[in-house]
């Protein structure tokens, strides 16, 4: 049996469930924090839902299955590399000591083949779709690969994550219509600001730590402005995603649950607290619905009515 990592809840199912033998490899992946599946998945979501809506219809059922899909595997992928590169970082910090590669339960050489054998799952299922899509999951790769060192060169890695994490909105947009339209790109820039707030949040938990071993992130850039960076990184969203829709002529029913993200951001933000980790934890995961709640807004502008242009 594995130690239970402090950022997995306490009823998560990998400690409560799943074999000892295999813990240390569902917590390599993340799959007892699934938090990050929701974040990585709900922008491809977004932008298939995007895409349909701007054609009168829901979206396809099957594509969304395969986002879910691609992102559980390729989260899994990109933690495992995460872990391998940071691994002696992690060791020196509270919340990451236990992680299976810091701790020794997987070895470099395992992790990689984790990475591999997730990784030729993912491509399996972008193989499905059509060529731009499959270019632009390729060109992900980058994204992925470059973000685990943004933290050692830069005070903006949170940044970094938002153009990694978003890409989805992107690639789903572009399997739904073969091309990527303005809608797409203003929906994938207000994910770079909705990450870079929901990461900076995140980040409250390492402050201490990342300072004493000399980590970088837009949590100790902003110090004592961290409220007000977060405020304004999601009135930035928020407006991009209204832009969106204007520019995608969606119809007047992508306003009500619009109108609940834009509430549930501005909730955040009005309780970002830089001194409590356990508060900014909670509000990080509960991202997963405000990123529901857009994806809701969304599907329900294919009801063109009188349209918002």
């Amino acid at each position: 049996m594995t130690a239970q990592l402090p950022d997995a809840a306490p009823s998560n199912w990998v400690d409560r469930y799943a074999p000892p033998a295999l813990q240390p490899w569902l917590k390599l992946g993340r799959f007892d924090r699934p938090a990050g599946i929701w974040l990585l998945m709900l922008p491809g979501w977004q932008g298939a839902a995007l895409a349909a809506a701007m054609a009168g219809s829901l979206p396809d059922p099957w594509l969304l299955a395969k986002v879910l899909a691609g992102a559980a595997l390729m989260r899994a992928a990109g933690c495992a590399f995460n872990d391998v590169v940071d691994r002696d970082i992690d060791a020196k910090v509270a919340r990451t000591a236990m992680r299976p590669v810091a701790s020794g339960q997987i070895s470099v050489k395992q992790a990689f083949a984790f990475m591999a054998l997730c990784g030729l799952a993912s491509l399996a299922i972008l193989l499905t779709m059509g060529p731009l899509a499959i270019g632009l999951g390729v060109a992900s790769l980058a994204l992925v690969g470059a973000y685990p060192f943004m933290k050692r060169i830069t005070w903006w890695p949170q940044a970094w994550l938002g153009l990694t994490f978003n890409w989805g909105a992107l690639l789903a947009y572009a399997a739904a219509t073969g091309r990527v339209d303005l809608p797409a790109l203003l929906l994938y820039a207000s994910g770079i600001f909705w990450t870079l707030g929901y990461d900076t949040i995140y980040a409250i938990q390492d402050l201490e730590d990342d300072a004493l071993v000399g980590v970088k992130s837009s949590t100790r850039r902003l110090g004592a402005g961290v409220q007000k960076g977060v405020l304004i990184f999601y009135v930035l969203c928020f407006a991009l995603a209204l832009a969106t829709a204007w520019a995608g002529k969606l119809g007047p029913l992508f306003l009500p649950p619009a109108a609940l993200y834009g509430m549930h951001l501005s909730r955040q933000a009005a309780r970002v607290d830089i001194a409590n980790g356990p508060l900014a934890l909670a509000l990080f995961k509960s991202n997963s619905l405000a990123g529901l709640l857009l994806f809701l807004a969304l599907a329900a502008g294919m009801w063109k009515g009188a349209g918002l242009a």
